[in-house]
Protein backbone atom coordinates (compact mmCIF):
# COMPACT_ATOMS: atom_id res chain seq x y z
CA UNK A 1 0.00 0.00 0.00
CA UNK A 2 1.74 3.28 -1.47
CA UNK A 3 0.23 6.54 0.12
CA UNK A 4 0.26 9.53 -2.15
CA UNK A 5 0.99 12.84 -0.05
CA UNK A 6 1.05 14.56 -3.71
CA UNK A 7 -3.41 14.07 -4.19
CA UNK A 8 -3.54 15.25 -0.76
CA UNK A 9 -5.28 18.44 -0.77
CA UNK A 10 -2.98 21.57 -0.67
CA UNK A 11 -3.62 22.76 2.76
CA UNK A 12 -2.25 19.53 3.91
CA UNK A 13 0.96 18.89 2.30
CA UNK A 14 4.26 18.83 4.01
CA UNK A 15 6.37 21.44 3.44
CA UNK A 16 9.08 20.15 0.70
CA UNK A 17 12.52 19.39 2.24
CA UNK A 18 14.94 19.01 -0.24
CA UNK A 19 17.78 19.92 1.82
CA UNK A 20 19.36 16.59 3.19
CA UNK A 21 21.75 16.97 6.17
CA UNK A 22 24.51 13.95 6.72
CA UNK A 23 25.24 13.02 10.13
CA UNK A 24 27.82 14.74 10.71
CA UNK A 25 26.02 18.40 9.38
CA UNK A 26 23.57 17.18 11.81
CA UNK A 27 25.66 16.46 14.80
CA UNK A 28 26.51 20.34 13.79
CA UNK A 29 23.30 21.65 13.70
CA UNK A 30 22.39 20.20 17.19
CA UNK A 31 25.70 21.19 18.49
CA UNK A 32 25.09 24.67 17.64
CA UNK A 33 21.72 24.38 18.69
CA UNK A 34 23.21 23.39 22.64
CA UNK A 35 25.79 25.95 22.53
CA UNK A 36 23.01 28.72 21.64
CA UNK A 37 20.71 27.23 24.68
CA UNK A 38 23.38 27.46 27.20
CA UNK A 39 24.32 30.91 26.47
CA UNK A 40 21.66 32.20 25.41
CA UNK A 41 19.73 30.84 28.44
CA UNK A 42 22.71 32.44 31.24
CA UNK A 43 22.29 35.67 29.77
CA UNK A 44 19.00 35.44 29.60
CA UNK A 45 18.85 34.83 33.53
CA UNK A 46 21.76 36.94 34.46
CA UNK A 47 20.81 40.20 32.65
CA UNK A 48 17.23 40.01 31.83
CA UNK A 49 17.26 39.58 28.06
CA UNK A 50 15.70 36.85 25.76
CA UNK A 51 17.58 33.78 25.01
CA UNK A 52 17.14 35.09 21.08
CA UNK A 53 19.64 37.86 21.02
CA UNK A 54 21.97 34.66 21.27
CA UNK A 55 20.18 32.29 19.86
CA UNK A 56 19.14 33.90 16.22
CA UNK A 57 23.17 34.93 15.42
CA UNK A 58 24.35 31.66 16.61
CA UNK A 59 21.05 29.31 14.75
CA UNK A 60 22.15 32.05 11.75
CA UNK A 61 26.19 30.46 11.12
CA UNK A 62 25.07 27.38 11.54
CA UNK A 63 22.71 27.36 9.06
CA UNK A 64 25.67 28.59 7.18
CA UNK A 65 28.11 26.07 8.11
CA UNK A 66 26.03 22.91 7.13
CA UNK A 67 24.82 24.89 3.50
CA UNK A 68 21.15 26.15 3.93
CA UNK A 69 20.67 28.92 0.86
CA UNK A 70 20.97 32.34 1.98
CA UNK A 71 17.56 32.95 1.14
CA UNK A 72 16.27 30.85 4.10
CA UNK A 73 18.75 31.74 7.06
CA UNK A 74 17.00 34.27 8.68
CA UNK A 75 14.06 33.40 8.21
CA UNK A 76 14.68 29.81 9.77
CA UNK A 77 16.72 31.48 12.71
CA UNK A 78 14.22 34.29 13.56
CA UNK A 79 11.03 31.42 13.20
CA UNK A 80 12.63 28.29 15.36
CA UNK A 81 13.67 31.26 17.97
CA UNK A 82 10.52 32.64 18.36
CA UNK A 83 8.82 29.14 18.49
CA UNK A 84 11.94 28.40 21.28
CA UNK A 85 11.04 31.03 23.15
CA UNK A 86 7.10 30.56 23.37
CA UNK A 87 6.88 27.76 25.83
CA UNK A 88 9.46 30.45 28.13
CA UNK A 89 7.33 32.64 27.78
CA UNK A 90 3.99 30.96 29.10
CA UNK A 91 6.30 29.60 32.00
CA UNK A 92 7.35 32.95 32.84
CA UNK A 93 3.61 33.95 32.94
CA UNK A 94 2.58 31.63 34.90
CA UNK A 95 5.80 32.64 37.61
CA UNK A 96 5.93 35.85 37.39
CA UNK A 97 1.95 37.07 36.82
CA UNK A 98 1.12 37.55 41.03
CA UNK A 99 4.64 39.15 41.54
CA UNK A 100 4.70 42.61 42.99
CA UNK A 101 7.27 43.57 40.62
CA UNK A 102 5.25 43.83 37.29
CA UNK A 103 3.42 47.02 36.47
CA UNK A 104 -0.37 45.94 35.91
CA UNK A 105 -0.60 49.57 34.41
CA UNK A 106 1.84 49.33 31.78
CA UNK A 107 0.25 45.88 31.09
CA UNK A 108 -3.22 47.09 30.25
CA UNK A 109 -1.53 50.59 28.09
CA UNK A 110 0.88 48.46 26.14
CA UNK A 111 -0.67 45.10 25.57
CA UNK A 112 -2.82 46.23 22.34
CA UNK A 113 -0.05 48.79 20.67
CA UNK A 114 2.77 46.04 21.25
CA UNK A 115 0.39 42.85 19.30
CA UNK A 116 -0.25 45.22 16.41
CA UNK A 117 3.10 46.22 16.43
CA UNK A 118 4.42 42.39 16.23
CA UNK A 119 1.21 41.59 13.83
CA UNK A 120 3.48 44.72 11.55
CA UNK A 121 6.51 43.06 12.12
CA UNK A 122 5.39 39.39 11.45
CA UNK A 123 4.10 40.50 7.83
CA UNK A 124 6.99 42.58 7.05
CA UNK A 125 9.16 39.51 7.85
CA UNK A 126 7.05 37.61 4.98
CA UNK A 127 7.85 40.20 2.74
CA UNK A 128 11.37 41.57 3.31
CA UNK A 129 14.51 39.03 1.93
CA UNK A 130 16.61 37.21 3.81
CA UNK A 131 19.63 39.83 3.84
CA UNK A 132 17.26 42.90 4.86
CA UNK A 133 16.06 41.22 7.68
CA UNK A 134 20.24 40.46 8.53
CA UNK A 135 20.96 43.51 8.23
CA UNK A 136 17.97 44.64 10.67
CA UNK A 137 19.05 42.56 13.23
CA UNK A 138 22.70 43.31 13.25
CA UNK A 139 22.16 47.04 13.17
CA UNK A 140 19.65 46.82 16.16
CA UNK A 141 21.46 44.04 17.60
CA UNK A 142 24.88 46.29 17.35
CA UNK A 143 22.78 49.29 19.64
CA UNK A 144 21.74 46.94 21.79
CA UNK A 145 25.30 45.84 22.52
CA UNK A 146 26.42 49.74 22.74
CA UNK A 147 23.22 50.09 25.51
CA UNK A 148 24.82 46.96 27.50
CA UNK A 149 28.32 48.19 27.35
CA UNK A 150 28.17 51.64 28.33
CA UNK A 151 24.94 52.64 29.42
CA UNK A 152 23.00 50.02 31.13
CA UNK A 153 20.77 51.18 33.19
CA UNK A 154 22.18 54.61 34.69
CA UNK A 155 21.21 56.51 31.74
CA UNK A 156 17.97 58.13 31.76
CA UNK A 157 16.15 59.62 28.72
CA UNK A 158 13.42 60.94 31.23
CA UNK A 159 11.89 59.41 34.47
CA UNK A 160 8.57 58.72 33.30
CA UNK A 161 7.20 57.32 30.00
CA UNK A 162 5.79 59.61 27.72
CA UNK A 163 1.80 59.54 27.51
CA UNK A 164 -0.22 59.82 23.85
CA UNK A 165 0.97 59.36 21.08
CA UNK A 166 4.64 58.88 22.13
CA UNK A 167 3.61 56.21 24.71
CA UNK A 168 1.75 54.13 22.31
CA UNK A 169 4.76 54.55 19.76
CA UNK A 170 7.10 52.90 21.88
CA UNK A 171 5.38 49.14 22.31
CA UNK A 172 4.40 48.93 18.84
CA UNK A 173 7.76 49.72 17.77
CA UNK A 174 8.97 47.43 20.81
CA UNK A 175 6.68 44.69 19.55
CA UNK A 176 7.20 45.04 15.86
CA UNK A 177 11.03 45.22 15.91
CA UNK A 178 11.24 42.28 18.04
CA UNK A 179 8.85 39.76 15.81
CA UNK A 180 11.44 41.13 13.11
CA UNK A 181 14.48 39.95 15.21
CA UNK A 182 13.14 36.50 16.19
CA UNK A 183 13.46 37.94 20.17
CA UNK A 184 11.26 38.45 23.21
CA UNK A 185 10.27 41.78 24.45
CA UNK A 186 12.86 41.89 27.08
CA UNK A 187 16.22 42.85 24.84
CA UNK A 188 14.40 46.08 23.56
CA UNK A 189 11.65 46.15 26.49
CA UNK A 190 14.11 46.13 29.03
CA UNK A 191 16.48 49.01 27.79
CA UNK A 192 13.68 51.15 26.52
CA UNK A 193 11.83 50.88 29.95
CA UNK A 194 14.96 51.63 32.21
CA UNK A 195 15.54 54.41 29.86
CA UNK A 196 12.39 55.77 31.22
CA UNK A 197 12.94 55.47 34.91
CA UNK A 198 11.51 52.11 35.86
CA UNK A 199 13.68 50.20 38.12
CA UNK A 200 15.72 47.19 36.21
CA UNK A 201 13.67 44.44 38.14
CA UNK A 202 10.41 45.76 37.84
CA UNK A 203 11.20 46.49 34.04
CA UNK A 204 12.60 42.25 33.78
CA UNK A 205 9.57 41.35 35.51
CA UNK A 206 6.76 43.36 33.40
CA UNK A 207 8.75 42.93 30.27
CA UNK A 208 8.66 39.23 30.29
CA UNK A 209 5.25 39.22 30.43
CA UNK A 210 4.71 40.73 26.97
CA UNK A 211 6.78 37.59 25.26
CA UNK A 212 3.53 35.55 24.36
CA UNK A 213 2.32 39.09 22.40
CA UNK A 214 5.34 38.92 20.16
CA UNK A 215 6.39 34.48 20.28
CA UNK A 216 2.70 33.54 19.64
CA UNK A 217 1.62 35.74 16.35
CA UNK A 218 5.14 35.46 15.50
CA UNK A 219 5.40 31.51 15.27
CA UNK A 220 2.38 30.91 13.73
CA UNK A 221 3.14 33.29 11.17
CA UNK A 222 7.38 31.87 10.16
CA UNK A 223 4.96 28.26 10.08
CA UNK A 224 2.36 29.85 7.45
CA UNK A 225 4.90 31.62 5.47
CA UNK A 226 7.60 29.11 5.32
CA UNK A 227 5.26 25.91 4.50
CA UNK A 228 5.98 25.66 1.10
CA UNK A 229 9.39 26.95 0.89
CA UNK A 230 11.82 24.56 -0.77
CA UNK A 231 15.31 23.67 0.30
CA UNK A 232 14.04 23.53 4.40
CA UNK A 233 16.29 21.67 6.34
CA UNK A 234 14.75 18.50 8.00
CA UNK A 235 12.61 18.35 11.06
CA UNK A 236 11.66 22.14 9.49
CA UNK A 237 7.83 23.19 9.45
CA UNK A 238 7.49 26.40 7.72
CA UNK A 239 10.12 28.47 9.03
CA UNK A 240 10.46 26.69 12.09
CA UNK A 241 13.07 24.44 13.36
CA UNK A 242 11.61 21.30 15.45
CA UNK A 243 14.98 20.12 15.98
CA UNK A 244 15.91 23.35 17.15
CA UNK A 245 12.34 24.55 19.49
CA UNK A 246 13.23 21.00 21.69
CA UNK A 247 16.79 21.39 21.99
CA UNK A 248 16.74 25.11 22.79
CA UNK A 249 13.43 25.68 24.95
CA UNK A 250 14.29 23.41 28.00
CA UNK A 251 17.87 23.86 28.11
CA UNK A 252 17.77 27.73 28.06
CA UNK A 253 15.15 27.15 31.07
CA UNK A 254 17.36 25.45 33.06
CA UNK A 255 19.99 27.66 32.08
CA UNK A 256 18.41 30.95 32.92
CA UNK A 257 17.59 29.51 36.29
CA UNK A 258 21.11 29.04 36.97
CA UNK A 259 21.90 32.54 34.81
CA UNK A 260 19.56 34.00 37.59
CA UNK A 261 21.75 32.74 40.62
CA UNK A 262 24.97 33.41 38.99
CA UNK A 263 23.66 37.41 38.28
CA UNK A 264 23.21 37.68 42.37
CA UNK A 265 26.67 36.32 42.84
CA UNK A 266 28.84 37.83 40.40
CA UNK A 267 29.16 41.29 38.53
CA UNK A 268 26.69 41.92 36.24
CA UNK A 269 28.68 44.09 34.34
CA UNK A 270 31.50 41.56 33.43
CA UNK A 271 28.30 40.00 31.39
CA UNK A 272 27.09 43.27 29.94
CA UNK A 273 30.64 44.12 28.07
CA UNK A 274 30.94 39.77 27.46
CA UNK A 275 27.42 39.88 26.09
CA UNK A 276 28.12 43.21 23.83
CA UNK A 277 31.62 41.35 22.43
CA UNK A 278 29.63 38.54 21.34
CA UNK A 279 26.96 40.38 19.52
CA UNK A 280 29.73 42.63 17.98
CA UNK A 281 31.57 39.35 16.51
CA UNK A 282 28.52 37.33 15.42
CA UNK A 283 26.52 40.25 14.35
CA UNK A 284 29.83 40.97 12.14
CA UNK A 285 29.53 38.06 9.45
CA UNK A 286 25.73 39.08 9.09
CA UNK A 287 26.51 42.59 8.02
CA UNK A 288 28.88 41.18 5.74
CA UNK A 289 26.94 39.23 4.05
CA UNK A 290 23.86 41.26 3.95
CA UNK A 291 26.20 43.85 2.39
CA UNK A 292 28.39 41.76 0.49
Amino acid sequence: MRLHICNAPATLRLPEMHFVLASGELGTLALGLAIAAVFGGLIAGTLGVDVGIVVVPVLYHVLVLIGVDESLRMHLAIGTSLAAILPVSLASILATQSGDAVDRDLLRGWSIPMFVGALIGCALVGVLSDRTLALNFACVALVVALWFAFSGEKRRLAYRLPSGAGGLAIPALTGGVSAMMGTGVSTLGVPALTSFGMPAPRAIASATLFGAIITIPGTIAAIVLGWHAPGLPPYSFGYVNLLGVLLIAPISFATARAGSALGQMTDANRFRILLALFIVLMTGRMLYDALG
